[in-house]
């Protein structure tokens, strides 16, 4: 019997599991790192219990400490998430060992397809199609060196243990293979522990589309439909959709039967995912790998069936049978997910972190979801992944979902660092997304359009943003006497027209706004939240949210934080970085790759960063020589801190 169930994950996804299991009536358990001791799925848990440690080996990958966690709060039963312990096979033995039930497939079935190459060669001896590449023991580089050429370039390396995106390397050229391989084989022992890889051929316009399959103790298997993943960046999806678009019935039908056939030949139970490449101009899918656990975007997938997988997985884990057949499997609708991220998609989509300062969601209603577990005010860790939340929409057809899903997003606000918000709302706005044209290049193809050059704000950018500052001001900081000139904010001056300079800061830009009390922007009045413009008869409404210190304005589908520009603070803050290459976000120091004195080339890589279990080398900008270290290896480091000092070489 299940009366107790721990968590063994953070963020929106434990918060999610907790949801349903209370549901249930089941008593929950969170366990948290030292950094996540305030955090929300901590405080909506019946217990907690502290792991300690900040990374995630110090904390949520320490399979003892949470198994300890797990017989201190008297639980049965242990539901992994996804990351950190979900696919680890020595963990579901552990759990059973300990008397304990893990909420996902058996050990041996997490050995058959935990592992990318042993999924591979089970596949193939299935006679399910494979993408070209090997997955063989041998881990050398000369033995990689070797099957890259065979396969040929590009190719695409990739952790055998991992996911997410985790240890993926594009390899576009051989002089490119070393260290590739050297910084995949970090990723996945920091995040898997494990740095065994594979390679494969690197398909160019492939669709991503997936199964989601769902297995009892009883021989009983079925698919709950596929699920679109196509828009990805970094190989990490962004935007997922269910069902796929254009799938005719007999292909969602083989893809469905292919996919339950690799789970009972493994004996599987409970809730996985098996993921194809599919090429729309030969018509043919090839197997990926098979993910043993819930995934991200299985809200989708509940969206257009009605069920509630969480639910499924404790029915199936107490030994209930599944409730329906294949047959009866629903399919209503389309929804459509996108993933929230604190990233910066006009830098190459670099994770950010730091104080989440502003957070607002769109209200639940019919077709709408939101799946996050941060709050505003939380501090947004660099060791963990940059997911914020999901949001989730339903329709009764695929540009319904669309359209409601783009006015969640206009409803979100984010503020403190950089979020990927403006770029969701830019790809499902754009004309081949709603037409259904994707695959897996959608971002690379399209990025001028959804990742435009930066340009200058405009004066009237200006103008709305010195109007709503004046306002919001006037409204936090009143006089006694609301009548009186000197409570005033308009910058009334005896015998002179009243004016107000401001000097304000906004996406890098400074300006000095003059406001004249009779000459402002015409019918610029903030209600509340929203800053009204009526200009030749036409009113316009602009999200602008003050808070503390900044000033956050909806402009052109994004929301930019203003805020009042100190000249002389600025000057000195630059000149203290001149010369210097900087962190581009928090993280910790992996690697130093140089010494003081060396001579390198434009491109060189010189210190690798880890942030977010992902690795990001700082280059050199040009030819020079390395005049000073200002690291070391295994600090932490906040974005912005100069790393290395890099002179240009003499002529």
């Amino acid at each position: 019997m299940i009366t107790t169930l721990l968590v063994a994950n953070r963020g929106e996804i434990a918060c999610r599991v907790m949801r349903t299991a209370k549901a249930l009536g089941l008593t929950t358990v969170a366990v948290h790192s030292a950094t996540d001791r305030n955090a929300r799925h901590v405080e909506e848990a019946d217990i907690a219990i502290d792991l300690g440690g900040a990374k995630p080996a110090e904390s949520y990958l320490r399979a003892d400490a949470v198994l300890a966690a797990a017989k201190a709060a008297g639980a049965q039963a242990i539901h992994p998430g996804y990351g950190f312990l979900s696919e680890n096979a020595g963990f579901a033995r552990a759990c059973e060992e300990a008397g304990l039930v893990f909420l996902g497939p058996p050990a041996s079935a997490i050995d058959a397809m935990g592992s990318k190459s042993a999924a591979k060669a089970l596949m193939e001896d299935a006679g399910v199609p494979l993408v070209p590449g090997y997955h063989g023991e041998a881990q050398d580089y000369a033995t990689f060196q070797r099957e890259a050429a065979r396969i040929g370039y590009p190719v695409l390396l990739k952790a055998a243990a991992g996911g997410g995106g985790k240890g993926m390397k594009v390899v576009e050229r051989e002089s490119e293979l070393a260290e590739a391989l050297e910084s995949a084989q970090r990723e996945a022992q920091s995040g898997f522990g494990d740095s065994r890889m594979l390679v494969e051929k690197y398909l160019t316009k492939p669709r991503h589309v997936e199964i989601q399959v769902f297995a009892d103790k009883h021989g009983n298997c079925l698919y709950l439909n596929e699920r679109d993943c196509s828009i990805q960046r970094r190989h990490q999806k962004v935007v997922e959709e269910a069902p796929a678009p254009g799938l005719s019935v007999e292909l969602r039908r083989g893809m469905g039967e292919a996919a339950v056939r690799a789970a009972q030949a493994i004996g599987y139970v409970g809730a996985g995912t098996v993921e194809f490449l599919y090429d729309e101009g030969s018509n043919q899918f090839f197997f990926m790998e098979m993910n043993t656990r819930l995934q991200v975007e299985h809200p989708v997938t509940e969206a257009i069936t009605g069920l509630d997988l969480v639910a499924w997985q404790i029915r199936v884990a107490r030994g209930e049978p599944l409730p329906i057949t294949q047959e009866q499997v629903p399919l209503n609708g389309h929804a459509i997910e996108v993933r929230l991220y604190a990233e910066d998609p006009e830098g190459g989509f670099l994770p950010a972190s730091g104080h989440l300062a502003l957070y607002r969601e769109p209200p639940a209603g019919p077709g709408r979801r939101v799946d996050s577990g941060i709050r505003e005010g939380d501090e947004i860790s660099p060791f963990y992944d940059p997911m914020l939340a999901k949001l989730i929409a339903w329709g009764e057809n695929r540009e319904e979902a669309r359209q409601r899903l783009l006015s969640m997003l206009c409803e979100t606000a984010v503020g403190g660092f950089k979020t990927n918000l403006a770029f969701l709302r830019r790809v499902l706005a754009h004309p081949a997304f709603a037409a259904a044209e994707l695959d897996t290049g959608f971002i690379a193809r399209h990025q001028e359009q959804l990742l435009p050059a930066a340009s200058a704000l405009p004066e009237t950018f200006w103008q709305l943003a010195g109007e709503a500052w004046a306002q919001s001001e006037a409204e936090r900081v009143r006089g006694d006497d609301a009548h009186s000139p000197w409570s005033a904010r308009d910058g009334w001056r005896s015998g002179l027209p009243g004016e107000t300079d401001l000097h304000l800061l906004a996406k890098g830009e400074s300006q000095v706004v003059r406001l004249r009390h009779a000459d402002g922007v015409r019918g610029a009045t903030l209600n509340g939240e929203w800053l009204d413009v009526a200009i030749g008869g036409v009113r316009r409404r602009h999200l602008a949210l003050r808070q503390g210190d900044s000033l956050y304005l909806e402009w052109n589908g994004e929301l930019v934080p203003v805020r009042r520009f100190d000249a002389i603070a600025e000057a000195e803050a630059a000149h203290a970085h001149h010369g210097g290459l900087g962190a581009p976000m928090n993280g910790s120091i992996v690697r130093i790759l140089v010494e003081p004195g060396q001579v390198v080339e434009a491109g060189a890589a010189l210190v690798v960063l880890e942030a977010m279990k992902m690795e990001h080398s700082i280059r050199a900008p040009h030819a020079g020589v390395v005049k000073s270290l200002y690291c070391r290896e295994g600090e932490l480091v906040s974005e912005g801190t100069s790393l290395v000092e890099l002179e240009e070489a003499s002529a």
